[in-house]
């Protein structure tokens, strides 16, 4: 008898591409878990630092990576993150811990771990999987793969909206820089650059709503599925 496979879903692309948002809508209508696979490296470098362990013990933080207890939530006001079921979806995102990720993503053994517990995130009755590389090296056999893009500017007007409505003072010009670094980055990496799977499905959604773009995700997984 043959165990059923569970259903991959991996929704890639650039920062600003708004994955997250179209990723946990997509969870939601389907009733699948979701990984997003960009918080890791952060919870890792938390769960480091709340254990005592020093950011240079590759062996330490990769058996602490393999083994972390971490929960992602749809909720009406975004995804909330649990980390051994304590709430810190603000707490990742505090300055010192991207810089504590950014150290703990430097370790060989650390990124191996983490790819494994990714995978681990595949279960009945499905994975809907929001990063860069969730269809080309973590879920290569998904399902469907989505590869997500928009312009540059747009892209930078739709952070600019969202830091703004956090209450964060932001300049555009500035964000459309960052952005334009982090593509750079991100697609001339050694290990896993960012790019289409030869299989995805590429999808501007430049001028497209958040509504347009999830039922287009959504429609092209029920194909998919049934």
């Amino acid at each position: 008898m043959t165990s059923k496979v569970t259903p991959v879903i991996t929704i890639d692309g650039p920062s600003g591409a708004g994955k997250g948002t179209i990723a946990q809508n997509l969870a939601t209508a389907l009733e699948f878990h979701i990984l997003d696979s960009g918080s890791l490296y952060r919870l890792t470098a938390l769960a480091a630092r709340d254990d005592g362990i020093d950011l240079s013990d590759e062996s330490r933080i990769a058996d602490l990576a393999l083994n972390l207890h971490v929960e992602f939530i749809p909720t009406d006001t975004g995804l909330q993150v649990l980390l051994r079921d304590e709430d810190v979806t603000e707490a990742i995102r505090k300055e010192e811990v991207g810089m504590d990720a950014s150290k703990v993503a430097a370790l060989p053994k650390v990124r191996k771990a983490l790819l494994e517990r990714q995978r681990s995130f595949s279960d009945q009755p499905g994975l809907v999987a929001d990063g860069r590389d969730m269809g080309t090296a973590v879920f290569p056999h998904a399902l469907l793969k989505i590869f997500m893009t928009a312009s540059l500017e747009e892209r930078a007007e739709r952070r600019y909206k969202q830091l703004k409505a956090k209450g964060v003072n932001v300049n555009i010009a500035a964000l459309v820089k960052d952005l334009k670094l982090r593509d750079k980055q991100d697609a001339n990496r050694a290990e896993s650059p960012l790019k289409p799977a030869e299989d995805a499905i590429l999808l501007d959604t430049t001028t497209m709503t958040i509504e347009e773009v999830t039922q287009k995700v959504l429609e092209l997984a029920k194909q998919r599925l049934a």
